[in-house]
């Protein structure tokens, strides 16, 4: 392989800002695997945000960006997988099994899609130092009438037509707004774009708690919702305490403690048998490597309020952000009832840019 932007590159990322700031180029943001894709003639890599390559996991993709990209080119953009007209991230992280026999099966039964959005080298040239406006009209001309499952990813100027996208495409399985400079050169791994994503709160029992990587202060806080059977499920985690209130989070927890830890609802975690049809901290994971996923368990009698961008399934899809404890709740009165649920939306209706 041989292109004026050689992999490894790492992609350029957003900060988040409360509001959709005025005069700018908007597009989705979408809730994929972040992927540079560099194509010299018969090869073809494509590049995570860590810049180790996803290639064997989406052979579908591979056969789809070479018949549909130009012959030389470096694109950025983000594989999805759709399921019932929107995104599923559970279904992607599936994808990225050791067996390849797995890996052919899930490509056959929920194939992938790759979404554009940025172009950073085309036949000898390098675009990284090209503004953006400059850099999607050329990605608008090499993409132009390309088809599934590569898609040109829908952008516009009109800052009313983001406040559109940001109310409805929620429904879709998106994760808010990105907005970018007009002038704007492609700076790897530099957090010059801004994103806006959705917030919203929800009251949330403490059941456990992770320790923090740096000693025996609290790292996470383990949080429970109740089903509608009654069962307390795990549905994520929240963190970002100061190290101070880390420390001071272990006292005040202490009598909470449960050792043994029998009674405890999600007693059983370590048994990969109870996993199913229950959400339990700890769940097998092949992100999760050799990371110990051990925690201490909590009588699950206090609630706090979370705020958190939104649900994958019945799970917070991102970490939780600790807002404030909550004595005047009951941790019984904590259900999915609480949670907005977004309008439906189908993502054909966002890659056709006809919503």
């Amino acid at each position: 392989m041989d292109l004026p932007v050689m992999p490894p590159v790492k992609p350029m990322l957003a900060k988040s800002v409360k509001t959709i700031p005025p005069g700018m180029q908007y597009e989705a943001k979408w809730d994929g695997f972040r992927a540079i894709v560099h194509r010299d003639g018969g090869e073809l890599v494509l590049g995570s945000r860590t810049g180790k390559p996803l290639t064997r996991y989406f052979p579908e993709l591979v056969t789809a960006l070479a018949a549909r990209l130009p012959e030389r080119c470096v694109i950025d953009g983000e594989i999805v997988i759709a399921h019932e007209g929107r995104l599923d991230f559970d279904r992607l992280t599936e994808r990225i099994h050791p067996a390849a026999s797995r890996v052919r099966t899930l490509a056959e039964r929920t194939p992938a899609r790759f979404v554009a959005f940025d172009l950073l080298a085309l036949g000898d040239r390098s675009l990284l130092d090209t503004p953006l406006t400059e850099r999607r009209a050329e990605l608008e001309r090499v993409l132009d009438g390309v088809d599934a499952p590569v898609h040109l990813a829908p952008a516009t100027h009109d800052i009313e037509v983001a406040r559109g996208w940001f109310e409805r495409y929620e429904g879709a399985g998106l994760d808010g707004v990105i907005a970018k400079p007009l002038d704007l050169p492609y700076r790897p791994d530099a957090r010059l774009m801004y994103k806006i994503k959705h917030e919203r709160t929800a009251d949330v029992v403490v059941a456990g708690y992770r320790f923090h990587k740096t000693g025996p202060v609290v790292g996470s806080l383990l949080l429970g919702l109740y089903d509608d059977r009654g069962t307390l499920q795990h549905v994520g985690v929240c963190a970002a305490f100061t190290a101070r209130r880390r420390a001071e989070l272990v006292e005040e927890l202490e009598p909470l403690r449960m050792d043994p830890p029998d009674a405890h609802p999600w007693a059983a975690w370590t048994d990969e048998a109870a996993h199913e049809g229950n959400r339990l901290p700890g769940a097998p994971s092949r992100w999760s490597g050799k990371k110990d996923l051990s925690w201490v368990a909590l009588r699950p009698e206090r609630v706090c309020e979370v705020g958190y961008d939104h649900m994958e399934g019945d799970r917070f899809r991102h970490t939780a952000q600790f807002r404030r404890w909550r004595p005047d709740r009951t941790p019984r009165s904590c259900g999915y009832e609480q949670l907005e649920e977004p309008v439906s939306y189908d993502l054909d209706q966002v890659l056709s840019g006809s919503g």
